[in-house]
C-alpha cells in the first residue's frame, strides 16, 4: 500500500456507494436512515479521498447487510449524480450500476415555496421536472419554483 491509499475490510453481504460528491457521504447516511440510533450493522464512510478515475475527489458509503430500494437509490441521484451502487453478496460483485435521474421526478423533495399547493396540506405529491442534473436543479410542477438546494427539501 502506498501514501494516500486505504485499506477497507470487504463485507460479505452488502452495498457500497462509489463515486459520491465530496462532502455529501452523511446526507447518503440520512437518505439511508443511518443514525447512531439506527446502526444495526458496519457501515464505513470515507469522505474526500482521491479517486484512481482521475475526477478528484470523493466519498464512500459501505453498509454492510443492507440492499437499497429505488427511493433511496433516486435520492443519492439527486444529492450525486455520478455515484455508482455496488451489490455485494458472498464477498463478490452481484450487481454494478450508476445512478440515473429521471427528467421528471415525482414524490422525492419538497417544494421549497411555503404557499406550493404540495405545502398546505392539500394531498398533492411534489412533483419536478430536471432542469440541470450537475448542479442538481429541479422546476415545480405546480408553482413553478426553482429548488435548488435539494439535500434539505428531501423526503
Amino acid at each position: 500500500m502506498t501514501a494516500g491509499e486505504y485499506k477497507i475490510a470487504p463485507i460479505r453481504n452488502g452495498t457500497v456507494i462509489d463515486h459520491i460528491k465530496p462532502g455529501q457521504a452523511l446526507n447518503v447516511l440520512k437518505i439511508l436512515g443511518i443514525n447512531e440510533n439506527t446502526i444495526d450493522s458496519s457501515v464505513v464512510l470515507a469522505m474526500n479521498v482521491f479517486s484512481k478515475k482521475g475526477i478528484g475527489r470523493k466519498d464512500i458509503v459501505k453498509v454492510e447487510d443492507r440492499e437499497l430500494c429505488p427511493t433511496m437509490v433516486n435520492k443519492i441521484a439527486l444529492i450525486s449524480p455520478d455515484a455508482n451502487i455496488v451489490i455485494i453478496r458472498d464477498y463478490y460483485t452481484a450487481e454494478k450500476y450508476k445512478v440515473h435521474v429521471d427528467d421528471h421526478i415525482k414524490g422525492l423533495a419538497r417544494c421549497s415555496n411555503p404557499n406550493c399547493i404540495t405545502n398546505v396540506g392539500e394531498p398533492v405529491d411534489p412533483e419536478f421536472d430536471v432542469i440541470s442534473r450537475d448542479p442538481p436543479v429541479l422546476r415545480c410542477m405546480y408553482c413553478e419554483r426553482y429548488l435548488t438546494d435539494i439535500t434539505n427539501n428531501l423526503l
